[in-house]
Formats: C-alpha cells, sequence, structure tokens
C-alpha cells in the first residue's frame, strides 16, 4: 500500500467518525441552547460575586502560604505534581477520558472502524478540556493563596510550571484508563521518584533562580513521553471493560440527574470477593460481630486500605486539632481529621448499607432489629476508635510536652468528635430516595434557596461533621462540647432512623425483641 493510500484511508476513517458525531449532536434529547444559555448564565454569576471579589480581596491581603522564593515552593510544586498524578489515575480507574454514552459506543463498536480511529480523537478533545480546565484551576489557587505572583518573573516559572503539571495529569488520566494496573503502579512510583530527584536537586540553586523552570521542564518532558505511551495503546484497550465502564457511567448520570448522588456512588463499590466461608465457624455457626465485620472488610482490600491509612491520620490530625498543637491551625486540623474519620468509617466495611437494607425490608427481615444494630455497627465503632486511638497515642508520644494538663480535655473532645462522626456516617449512610419536600422553592429575599437545601442533603454527613466541629469549637469547656457532640450525634441517629421508616412509637419495644 502506498502513502497516498494510506492517507485517503486515514482520511476516510476520521470522515466516518465525524459524521457519527454528526449525527450524534443532533439527537432528540441534545442541550438546549437555552439550557447552554442558563448554564453561562451561571458561570458569569460565579465569577462576578465570587471569583472576582476573591481575586481583589487576595491582591490586597497576605498570602495564606507565604513563599519567599521560587526554591521554596519548588518542594510544595513536586508534591502537588505527585498528588495530582496519582489522583488522576486513580480517577481514570472509575471514569476515565473514553467513557461515552453506551449508545454512541455500540455505534462505533459495530463499524469496521479501528478503535484508534474514534477513541483517539475523543481523547485528544477531553485531555485539551481536561487540562485547560486544571491549568485556570490552578493558576487562581495559586493566585489566592501565594505570593509568587507579585514578580513578572517569578509569575511566568508558576504559569510554566502549572502548564506542565496540567498536561502531564491530562495523560496520566488517560494512561490510568487504558494501561494495566501493573503499569500504574510502576508509573506511580516513577513520579514520587522524579519529584523527589528534583525537590532535592532544586535545593542547591543560587537563591532559587528558575528553580520553577525545572519543575516546568521535567513535567513536559515527562508528559510528552507518557503521552506518547498512552496515546499508542489506546488501539490495544478492553473494548467490553469500556463498555461496561461506558454503562455503569451514564448510570452513575442518571442517578446524580435525578438527586440520587449516594446512588450513583454506589455504582463504584467495589464488590466483595472471597473469604465467605471465613464468616462461619468449623460448626456452620456465625462467628463474633468483630471477626464477622474485620472479614467482610477483608473482602474488599483497596477501600479497606484507604481506611487503614486514613483513620490513624484522622486520629492524630484530630489529637493535635483539639490540644491546639498549632495555634491558628488548630480548627482545620480539626475538622480535616473528623472529615477523615468520616471517610474511613464508610471504607473500613460494607455493614452499614446491609444495615439500611435490614431496616428498610422489614417485612423480609422481621420486626426485631436490636440486633442488627448490634451486628452491624460493631465492627465500625471498634475500627475508628482503634484507628483514632492509635493515631492519637502517636501524636501524643510525638508531641508529648505540649498536653501537660490538657490531656483530660483532649479526651473529651476527641471522643466527642468520634461520636459526632459515627452518627453523621449513620445519617449518609440510612439515605433513600431523594425527598419530595426538597424540591418545593423556598422563597426569600436572596432567591429561591431550595437548591441549596438539596446539595445540603447530598451531603448532609460532611455538613454535620463540619457544622457539629464548628459549634464544638465554639463551647468553652471540654466537657460541654464532648456533651454538644454526643447530642448532635444521637439527633443524626434518630433522623437516620426516620428515614429508613421506623417511628419513635414502639422503639423500646423493637430494641428488645433485637
Amino acid at each position: 500500500m502506498t502513502a497516498q493510500h494510506t492517507m485517503t484511508a486515514d482520511a476516510g476513517v476520521g470522515d466516518r467518525v465525524r459524521a457519527v458525531w454528526r449525527r450524534y449532536a443532533r439527537r432528540g434529547d441534545r442541550a438546549s441552547a437555552g439550557g447552554r444559555a442558563y448554564t453561562a448564565y451561571l458561570v458569569a454569576l460565579f465569577g462576578v460575586f465570587f471569583l472576582v471579589p476573591a481575586l481583589v480581596a487576595a491582591a490586597d491581603s497576605p498570602a495564606l502560604v507565604p513563599v519567599a522564593t521560587p526554591a521554596d515552593a519548588t518542594p510544595l510544586a513536586c508534591a502537588l505534581a505527585v498528588t495530582v498524578c496519582w489522583g488522576a489515575q486513580l480517577a481514570a480507574r472509575f471514569w476515565g477520558p473514553l467513557v461515552l454514552q453506551p449508545f454512541l459506543l455500540h455505534v462505533f463498536m459495530s463499524t469496521d472502524l479501528p478503535p484508534a480511529g474514534y477513541l483517539g480523537t475523543i481523547a485528544r478533545r477531553r485531555l485539551l478540556y481536561a487540562g485547560a480546565a486544571l491549568l485556570s484551576a490552578l493558576c487562581t489557587a495559586a493566585y489566592l493563596t501565594t505570593d509568587l505572583f507579585g514578580r513578572l518573573d517569578t509569575a511566568l516559572q508558576v504559569v510554566a510550571a502549572v502548564a506542565g503539571l496540567s498536561a502531564l495529569a491530562a495523560v496520566v488520566w488517560l494512561w490510568g484508563q487504558v494501561r494495566t494496573v501493573a503499569d500504574n503502579l510502576v508509573l506511580a512510583c516513577a513520579a514520587g521518584a522524579v519529584a523527589l530527584l528534583v525537590a532535592v536537586t532544586s535545593r542547591p540553586v543560587p537563591q532559587g533562580a528558575g528553580a520553577l523552570w525545572l519543575v516546568a521542564a521535567v513535567t513536559a518532558a515527562s508528559a510528552a513521553a507518557v503521552g506518547r505511551a498512552a496515546f499508542r495503546a489506546v488501539s490495544t484497550v478492553d473494548l467490553s471493560r469500556l463498555a461496561r465502564e461506558s454503562a455503569r457511567a451514564s448510570q452513575a448520570q442518571a442517578y446524580v440527574l435525578t438527586g440520587t448522588l449516594h446512588h450513583a456512588l454506589d455504582l463504584y463499590r467495589p464488590e466483595p470477593r472471597g473469604l465467605t466461608s471465613a464468616l462461619f465457624r468449623p460448626d456452620g455457626r456465625l462467628r463474633g460481630h468483630v471477626r464477622q465485620g474485620a472479614v467482610r472488610a477483608l473482602r474488599t482490600p483497596g477501600r479497606t486500605g484507604a481506611a487503614l491509612v486514613l483513620l490513624p491520620t484522622g486520629g492524630a490530625a484530630l489529637t493535635l486539632g483539639t490540644a491546639g498543637a498549632y495555634g491558628g491551625l488548630a480548627a482545620p486540623l480539626w475538622t480535616a481529621g473528623c472529615v477523615c474519620l468520616y471517610l474511613g468509617s464508610g471504607w473500613v466495611g460494607e455493614t452499614w448499607r446491609g444495615l439500611r437494607d435490614e431496616l428498610t425490608l422489614a417485612p423480609l427481615f422481621g420486626e426485631g432489629w436490636g440486633g442488627a444494630l448490634t451486628r452491624a455497627l460493631t465492627w465500625p465503632v471498634v475500627a475508628v476508635a482503634g484507628g483514632t486511638v492509635l493515631g492519637g497515642a502517636v501524636a501524643v508520644a510525638a508531641r508529648w510536652p505540649l498536653y501537660g494538663g490538657r490531656l483530660p480535655d483532649t479526651v473529651f473532645l476527641v471522643a466527642g468528635s468520634v461520636m459526632l462522626v459515627l452518627g453523621a456516617r449513620f445519617l449518609r449512610e440510612m439515605k433513600l430516595h431523594l425527598p419530595l419536600a426538597l424540591l418545593l422553592p423556598v422563597v426569600t429575599p436572596l432567591g429561591d434557596l431550595s437548591g441549596l437545601l438539596i446539595v445540603a442533603w447530598q451531603f448532609d454527613g460532611f455538613v454535620a461533621v463540619v457544622l457539629g466541629v464548628a459549634a464544638m469549637n465554639a463551647v468553652p469547656s471540654a466537657p460541654g462540647a464532648a456533651a454538644l457532640a454526643v447530642a448532635v450525634a444521637a439527633y443524626c441517629v434518630w433522623t437516620g432512623l426516620r428515614r429508613t421508616g421506623w417511628a419513635h412509637r414502639g422503639l423500646v419495644s423493637r430494641l428488645r425483641r433485637g
């Protein structure tokens, strides 16, 4: 085949792909011009009333993260690069740039077009959008939080480094979807090693001149190499797995549009595998509650591994925050520790979802549910308490002189925060469908606030944790703050039970029968 024939064949493939896209763009359920205009209107409102005032305020206020020279910013840039790359790899395993609408993917797969012919075009466009969005977001964040934009030469270095990082994150997002798990682990280790090498190499630079240019050069070169290998692997992608991912993503989008975000997230929970026989004793009886929960946690090793990292980390941050270890950072540490515990409490096992099913399907499982509560909640409570104690003990041992006479107050605050986290997790896991009452307009002088109520309902666990920590921080005494946390946790549990359809009448009798 001559070069002219090859070019003609390639042009034919491109024309056929564009023809399919044009036909699909004229479908009946496509976004209307009014819908696009309304989206642009909302973006403009956000920019005028939130983004522009924030940029003006940042220009006249001291930086949240003061950075003296570009050399001091290089370790932060390297850490950010590693975090973004690892996050892009992880996101690609769930929702990568090649995910399409199932019907459109079926149309392409039913033709004789090569996968690289239609997937490559889609990947290039989406990576361009993702890189541009990340570039604008990181530049805005750097402008709002640092003082690196005070001089032109430093600002140019920051923009170049952010551009290289955005390009690298975009191609790593594609790499994470088209390459195997082993290849992703190799890339993750290589990214960490290169970031460490760049951070160490940039320190001897005189006065930090051009340190961020080194970051920009390394990230740009890495983006070119990784992107070349990732696009080459597009032709070998598993189309059946891509079809399953596209179907799951389409179903998740439908859940999000109907206001049930938690159902969309449930689609991405890993299925428990193996160790079924370990739930039973040799005589056929079930094992104890703690051992059952531990076995069920081992059946989802990925989520459990993340929980094993988050729980001690959250315990350490919570202990340091409640003790006021870092002055002005005490409240953020306290909140960050509670958020880590909140996430870890949900990832440490699948007993929460089983409890929700038992409470909502009472005709199948019977009226007595006190035993269900004990069986399902024993393992999360033990795991969260154990992780908090472990992380807190490490924090106390590392900074023991700080605690002195504060140890009793710290214990009260940590215990209350753990109760608050468990109550917020129970509230989130007992969530069912979106209540119709939230769809009614809430007319105020500021406009209709029903959308805020829907957002608060979608993220009610986070809202309960953040507001609970703020309320505890405002209470002057530690026992009073702990009592307030217990009260908030009890209200969350009560609201969660009401969500499952259980009224207050007969509560004690049901507990006794359980």
